[in-house]
């Protein structure tokens, strides 16, 4: 018992992080079924860079892709073996990462306390565990978004330019992430801001020189510590800088083609993806089958109350004194502008994966909520209190745990959703031995790989089984003169 009290904080977080490796680990051979051609189309690129040695910045291919997660894929493969969970392993080992990051940021920024439960309820979320097993390189996001504040906010308080560097070397790195990182700039600047606006109160002088600026702030106090954390920021993402500028298209991608800016109605879309997007929590949730069970809010109702509590709490902070407004506006600004990637866009709202982003605060809003539930019921019954507290922590990961192994993975809208039908096809054909000549037709539309002439995009998930399969088969775009191309002994299938 005493070594359990002296060591309460460690054990309870290995729990945490057991928990969360189980959840995000456990059948991911098999959960989710089949393979995406997004997923496919990453794993292809990864075989190809580790063949040709070419760790491209950005691959173009299917609307563009920064190139830092298809290099991990690329790790995997050559560390255990190209395959389907090894791809999917990736994403799972940064979304354990990423429980661990949330630990230590909340910790930074609040308590050990509020940061175990946040990484609790990071570590049984349906919407991260979901993003934890699939081959999308936005799972990247919340990971170094996590490190690089943990690190700042670490840095903060030490002054050391280790921290600094660590910082600036995690947020430079989520460049080459996925592009709703970009908006965790704003985030910086804000964090930034607050924390001058907070020496300022504790050292204003009477009289504001540049000689007080310089000698007191800027020397003294280190921070020209932060301009080395702004350069090492600069150094890190300057590659994929010098390509977007000279490649401006590959900026914004898809993102362009599906802004509210390029809507009939701006303002009329603005407003409906924000209602939408802020009704997912607890309301209607992403319909996207890959993303969520379709249209169910992405948090358990337990969480969805506490996530209310929590919200409404650091807004109330605001009014309070200076720590808990610098902590709430923190929070509030993380948590709005980590929306905004889904909220200026028109299409697939409310949609889960742009706001990728925001999950981690999320999660430390539905921890505030609970430690604020649990003092106030302690304060009229400390039995109930406890009550409240196992209720609100058992109820949503026995929710979570049933919705997304048994009720999503075992829905049948799941396995159209990651194109089970092209697995299926894919294995029959690499059952045939390489001496017969094997031809698929592809009758799908998409987007073109490599662009313009290339094969759809549905056709990645055959070729990337095939190629870790070494087997040979031969493609062939659908159209009317197919007859006249083929053998009569040769095999034509066709989804």
């Amino acid at each position: 018992m005493n070594f359990f009290k002296k060591h309460r904080i460690i054990i309870l977080l290995l729990l945490i992080l057991f928990l969360a490796v189980f959840l995000r680990v456990w059948q991911i051979d098999s959960i989710p079924p089949g393979l995406y051609p997004d997923e496919a189309m990453n794993g292809n690129d990864a075989l190809t860079t580790l063949k040709t040695g070419q760790f491209k910045i950005f691959y173009p291919e299917n609307n563009g892709r920064e190139g830092l997660f298809i290099w991990l894929i690329a790790l995997s493969f050559k560390i255990i073996y190209s395959s389907v969970w090894t791809l999917r392993l990736v994403s799972a080992v940064f979304g354990i990462l990423t429980v661990l990051g949330l630990y230590l940021m909340a910790k930074e920024l609040f308590n050990k306390n509020i940061a175990l439960l946040s990484s609790f309820f990071l570590s049984i979320s349906f919407w991260h565990i979901n993003f934890s097993r699939i081959g999308f390189r936005a799972i990247l996001v919340p990971f170094l978004m996590c490190f690089s504040f943990y690190f700042l906010f670490r840095a903060f308080r030490k002054n050391t330019i280790f921290d600094y560097i660590c910082a600036g070397i995690f947020f430079g790195l989520g460049f080459y992430t996925y592009i709703a990182f970009r908006m965790a700039v704003l985030i910086l600047g804000i964090v930034i801001l607050l924390k001058m606006i907070e020496y300022w109160r504790k050292n204003k002088p009477k009289e504001i020189s540049w000689r007080w600026l310089w000698k007191k702030a800027y020397i003294n106090r280190g921070w020209w510590k932060i301009d080395i954390f702004l350069i090492v920021i600069l150094i890190v993402a300057l590659p994929i800088g010098i390509h977007f500028l000279n490649n401006p298209q590959d900026f914004m991608g898809r993102a362009g083609g599906v802004s509210i800016f390029n809507a009939e109605q701006p303002i009329k879309e603005l407003s409906v993806s924000i209602i939408k997007t802020l009704g997912m929590f607890n309301f209607v949730g992403d319909w996207n089958w890959r993303h969520n069970f379709a249209g169910s809010p992405m948090l358990a109702w337990p969480v969805g109350i506490l996530f209310v509590l929590g919200l409404i709490l650091a807004i109330k902070n605001l009014l309070k004194d200076w720590k808990h407004a610098f902590q709430a506006l923190i929070l509030l600004s993380w948590f709005f502008i980590m929306l905004l990637p889904a909220v200026l866009t028109y299409e697939g709202i409310p949609h889960a994966l742009r706001v990728i982003g925001v999950i981690p605060i999320v999660c430390i809003f539905t921890a505030l909520g609970l430690i604020w539930l649990f003092e106030q019921t302690a304060k009229i019954n400390k039995k109930i209190a406890v009550l409240i507290l196992i209720i609100f922590l058992l109820a949503p990961a026995i929710i979570n745990f049933n919705k997304y192994f048994f009720q999503w993975a075992k829905n049948p809208n799941v396995l159209g959703a990651f194109r089970q039908d092209l697995t299926e096809l894919s294995d029959y054909l690499n059952t045939l031995p390489n001496c017969m000549e094997k031809y698929a037709i592809i009758n799908e539309s998409g987007v073109p790989v490599p662009y313009p002439d290339g094969l759809p995009m549905p056709a990645q998930t055959i070729i990337f089984k095939s190629r870790i399969a070494n087997s040979e088969i031969k493609y062939i775009i659908h159209d009317e003169t197919i007859k006249s191309r083929l053998k009569p002994n040769q095999y034509c299938l066709s989804r």
